[in-house]
């Protein structure tokens, strides 16, 4: 069964930096696309940044273009989200998630295998 663990969040000031890693084990890594997500206090999900299995291929929101990062490596079984010059409206949990579609997803419906989170919150 695969298990996602999401580490890295924390406290930040506004224009600070944070590394998101999201550990993952119990399949083989390389055959899925990967995706962060955040959930902020009375907002639905919203989809943050993607990844295709092979890291060739990246997506992201447009709020989050040019500040965040999503990358992959996967001797080590893990995706990585840095996020730079954070605002105090990235505040939020995120998750990462598991496709098994090797490209693009965008979608979380087409994400079959999610982490508990990780809280960030960016102080004004």
């Amino acid at each position: 069964q695969v298990q996602l663990v999401e580490s890295g969040g924390g406290l930040v000031q506004t224009g600070g930096s944070l590394r998101l890693s999201c550990a993952f084990s119990g399949g083989v890594f390389s055959t899925y696309s990967m995706g962060w997500f955040r959930q902020a206090p009375g907002k639905e999900q919203e989809f943050v940044a993607a990844i295709n299995s092979h890291g060739g291929s990246l997506y992201y929101v447009d709020s989050v273009k040019g500040r965040f990062t999503i990358s992959r490596d996967n001797a080590k079984n893990t995706v990585y989200l840095q996020m730079n010059t954070l605002q105090p409206e990235d505040t939020a949990i995120y998750y990462c998630a598991a496709s098994p579609i090797r490209t693009v997803v965008i979608s979380p419906y087409d994400y079959r295998y999610w982490g508990q989170g990780t809280q960030v919150t960016v102080s004004s």
